[in-house]
């Protein structure tokens, strides 16, 4: 049996401003820690036999990871294109800070973001404007239904504000 895996679909370059600066300041950091673990590598590469020098082993994993995070943040970088601005606010667009009220009258707040912006820590309550989600809601307005089909399940929501802080 094969491990290859087809490509990740490219996620769409749109971002906001704040998550372009953040990006760009992890790229930064990545810099700076870079250049400490080259300084730790080339210390346990001093002290002879690396085959079984677990020190030189972990340093040159750890450079490979971060050399591999900063080849990914060059190439994206470019691509991405910063929306500072949206045109119709009283529509559900890239950017939106949306309210949906569900069946039973429980609200969530979503921020429609890029595929970049998402991560565990500081995603609460964001949604990546290519997930099934984010394609239900875009184009609708306050008072509207959204439909969201996942499979066999169907759940309707309701949006009650849209809101915009880009």
């Amino acid at each position: 049996m094969s491990r290859w895996k087809p490509p990740q679909p490219r996620s769409s370059p749109y971002i906001t401003p704040q998550g372009y600066r953040k990006l760009q300041d992890e790229l930064e950091q990545l810099w700076l820690r870079r250049a400490v673990v080259t300084e730790a590598l080339s210390a346990a590469a001093a002290e002879g036999d690396r085959s079984e020098n677990a020190e030189y082993i972990y340093r040159k994993k750890q450079l490979r990871e971060i050399d591999r995070r900063i080849r990914y943040l060059q190439n994206r970088l470019p691509e991405l294109n910063v929306v500072n601005e949206v045109g119709d606010v009283s529509r559900i667009y890239f950017g939106a800070r949306v309210t949906l009220e569900d069946e039973h009258g429980k609200e969530v707040v979503y921020r429609i973001v890029g595929g970049d912006e998402i991560d565990s820590d500081a995603g609460k309550g964001h949604v990546s404007v290519d997930s099934p989600l984010a394609l239900a809601m875009l184009k609708k307005e306050a008072g509207d239904e959204v439909v969201l089909k996942l499979g066999d399940d169907c759940r309707v929501y309701t949006v009650n504000s849209i809101t915009y802080s880009l």
